[in-house]
């Protein structure tokens, strides 16, 4: 079939209308916090063949998931058997899913009696089980203790519900009403684009939306594969750390990128990562590639269509038995900040071939603390995970953005007043961290301080971060961001340290504080505009130490203004005991070039 181009440009845009109105569907008919604030889920079309035709804006890590699910769901349910008013579902990380709080819907959209398509949405679920509330334990060391694993299922056969499923469900989770809810809307979600994709094919006929589904799976691949071959042929590494596994706690876990341009080809291989570990930081292979398919994309062009036939020319090698590609039955809870780190080792090997269009590295974690217990006020049992980001990397022009998940995670703030309104907590203080973000022409985005107050009763907490030991990577002479740090006071004025992943308990009274971790910076700091540095201490942002110390800006704080004299003779003598800049990364106590190697 021919091509034409206004109908190819339609199509596209009525495919990625479709998968967002699927994301909003589920937002907002969502019953738990994670999902109508925190927006944990993910939408998208796919075809027969289990090729993603279009995705909502929403968590990438979430779209590689997608695909070995889909694929998995086809494979038991292939379209040649599958009827009006099924509905499919899994989580099974082992077999093609993410982790188990992520449960994935699909409804297959048929049209003269044949499959055209699939809707599917995936949404993190409150609760799913597990030894912890939130199904998110920092301790587990199988995933039989992680919650309840369902393998590719019939939600709904022919219309009629499971209801041996529900059951099983309703009976193994915590807060059931609002686990059954948020079920409830991505089956209406996924419902809601089915119906969408079938109104598309009566405009345009069966044969039609196939082949321009086609048309814009090879549009994709072609647009990416001329970005990608402008990036110089070559192969490049790198290698950064996890703070630890959960368990072992003074043990850093390497993520190793080689990273090969070969032309509009690109091999990704993570062999060198380190072995699976014994904690629930281990990933399935879906993560690591979809961390891989993010990086490209960053690199490539904002633009493309949001479809498979960008991950056409990515080959993706992940060693079995590693972090990134673990035996059953491993742990994978926690797997997101993984996820997070492996994003930043594959844009930390493309940022020495295209510089330009890299950042320095972002916070690197969220701020993901799962609530839960009996409310002492009304004798129920609640489930609440307070999400926070922290700051993302100083870009080639611009300073990174505050208080931002920038990458595969890309979730949602959650605000007070969702905290305050539902459960026995109070937020104390929620609000910019000062000199958190890295120094550069263009400063890294600074974090936040959040407290959270335990107000009555007993609550079972379970607290997930990193990079409290390995720093945020500065990037072209910017410094590295600020490390996260996170500790309980209790109510008794006693502090517990907090590194990286905890379970604990909290009383009334008893507060656990986190100080989020930011972004790193871009270029010289002793280049940065001496006015953005003013308005950054008048912000709040910087410090005037800071300022002085790090930037050599001189401000006269009574008048509001630089000393733009003692600002130039400040920064000379600071760049003359500095010497030039030789790096290309900081990692916050290192630096090293290009090769890696180390600098003074």
């Amino acid at each position: 079939m021919a091509v034409d181009p206004v109908t190819l440009e339609v199509l596209r845009n009525r495919f990625d209308s479709i998968a967002a109105e699927i994301q909003a569907t589920m937002l907002h008919s969502s019953y738990s916090v994670i999902l109508k604030e925190g927006e944990d889920c993910s939408a998208a079309l796919f075809n027969t063949r289990g090729e993603i035709i279009a995705q909502s804006v929403a968590l990438p890590q979430h779209m590689a998931a997608f695909i070995p699910a889909v694929a998995r769901l086809l494979r038991a349910f292939p379209p040649g058997e599958m009827a009006e008013g099924d509905v499919y579902t899994m989580n099974d990380p082992h077999d093609g899913g993410t982790h188990l709080p992520d449960l994935i819907i699909a409804v297959p959209a048929i049209a003269g009696g044949a499959v055209v398509g699939l809707s599917v949405c995936l949404a993190h679920q409150e609760d799913f089980g597990g030894k912890v509330p939130g199904s998110m334990p920092t301790d587990s060391t199988e995933i039989f203790q992680e919650g309840l694993i369902v393998p590719p299922l019939r939600l709904y056969d022919r219309g009629r519900p499971n209801d041996t499923l529900l059951a099983i469900i309703r009976r193994n989770v915590r807060i059931p009403h609002v686990v059954m809810g948020d079920l409830g809307a991505q089956v209406a979600a996924a419902t809601v684009g089915r119906n969408r994709l079938l109104e598309v094919v009566e405009s345009y006929g069966r044969d039609v939306v196939l082949a321009y589904m086609d048309h814009l799976l090879d549009y994709a691949e072609d647009l990416t594969r001329r970005r990608i071959a402008e990036i110089p042929d070559g192969t490049y590494r790198f290698t950064d750390y996890m703070d630890n596994d959960g368990i072992d706690l003074d043990a850093r876990v390497p993520i190793t990128a080689t990273v090969t341009v070969a032309g509009s080809d690109v091999v990704v291989d993570f062999t060198g990562t380190g072995p699976q570990v014994k904690g629930p930081i281990n990933a399935p292979w879906s993560g690591g590639a979809g961390s891989a398919y993010f990086a490209i994309r960053c690199v490539t062009d904002p633009g493309l269509p949001n479809n498979h036939g960008c991950y056409r020319p990515v080959k993706v090698v992940i060693p079995k038995g590693c972090l990134l590609n673990p035996h059953p039955p491993a742990p994978v809870a926690i797997r997101a900040h993984t996820l997070k780190r492996a994003a930043d080792v594959v844009l930390g090997a493309l940022a020495k071939a295209v510089p330009e269009r890299v950042t320095g590295a972002p916070s690197g974690s969220i701020s993901c603390v799962s609530f839960g217990g009996v409310d002492p006020a009304t004798g129920e049992r609640f489930g609440l995970t307070d999400i926070v980001a922290g700051g993302g990397g100083g870009r080639p022009a611009k300073d990174g953005i505050e208080a931002v998940d920038s990458d595969v995670s890309n979730c949602m703030n959650i605000p007070t007043e969702a905290v305050e309104m539902g459960y026995p907590l109070r937020v104390l203080w929620y609000r910019l961290r000062p000199d958190g973000g890295g120094a550069g022409r263009w400063r890294g985005g600074t974090g936040v301080e959040r407290a959270l107050q335990a107000t009555r009763g007993e609550i079972v907490c379970s607290y997930r971060s990193e990079r409290h030991l390995v720093s945020p990577w500065g990037f072209r002479g910017g410094l590295a961001g600020t490390r996260w740090r996170t500790e309980i006071v209790r109510a008794t004025g006693a502090r517990e340290a907090v590194r990286s992943k905890r379970g604990f308990t909290l009383a009334a009274g008893d507060a656990l504080h986190v100080f989020t971790g930011g972004g790193g910076g871009y270029g010289d700091a002793l280049e940065r505009d001496p006015a953005r540095v003013l308005g950054d201490v008048l912000d709040g942002k910087v410090s005037a130490a800071a300022a002085a110390e790090v930037y050599g800006v001189v401000i006269d704080r009574a008048a509001r203004r630089v000393d733009i004299g003692a600002t130039d003779r400040r920064r000379r003598r600071l760049g003359a005991a500095r010497g030039p800049v030789r790096w290309l990364f900081d990692r916050g106590g290192t630096r090293e070039t290009a090769e890696g190697e180390a600098v003074d």
